[in-house]
């Protein structure tokens, strides 16, 4: 079985749409192995996305993720990785497909509500930022 991280954005979390989200994933097979709350602090934040260092985004995307609560989840499943980006839909919640958690409940290309891992290799260091020891 593979598993996948979930971030579940501050914007979801501030429109107390966790339950709603999770229900999506459950719904669709795919198991919750780990999850927490969390208020993300600048080096977790700067970890999880380093492959965005330097670009346009880049400071507004850190503002976003440690503005408020977030939570954060491990799914497990047949092909979670693929399987959980399909049922996030597009970045930008104008392209998501009907049904998506970003057609549902995105706000905008920024405020898109969820994040998963787009690898294996990612799916693996994304998950240590956030469950890894002393955390």
């Amino acid at each position: 079985m593979e598993k996948t991280l979930v971030l579940i954005k501050p914007d979801a979390v501030e429109r107390s749409l966790i339950g709603n989200i999770i229900s999506l994933y459950e719904k669709n097979g795919l198991k919750v192995m780990a999850l927490k709350l969390v208020h993300a602090g600048r080096p977790e934040a700067e970890e999880h996305y380093k492959e965005h260092f330097g670009r346009p985004y880049y400071d507004n995307l850190i503002s976003y993720i440690t503005r408020s609560p977030l939570v954060a989840l491990v799914l497990e499943g047949e092909d979670a990785i693929s399987r959980v980006r399909e049922i996030n839909g597009k970045t930008d919640p104008r392209q998501a497909a009907e049904g998506t958690v970003r057609a549902l409940y995105g706000l905008s290309m920024s405020e898109n509500t969820v994040h998963a891992s787009d690898s294996l290799e990612s799916a693996r260091r994304e998950a240590e930022v956030w469950f890894g020891p002393g955390k």
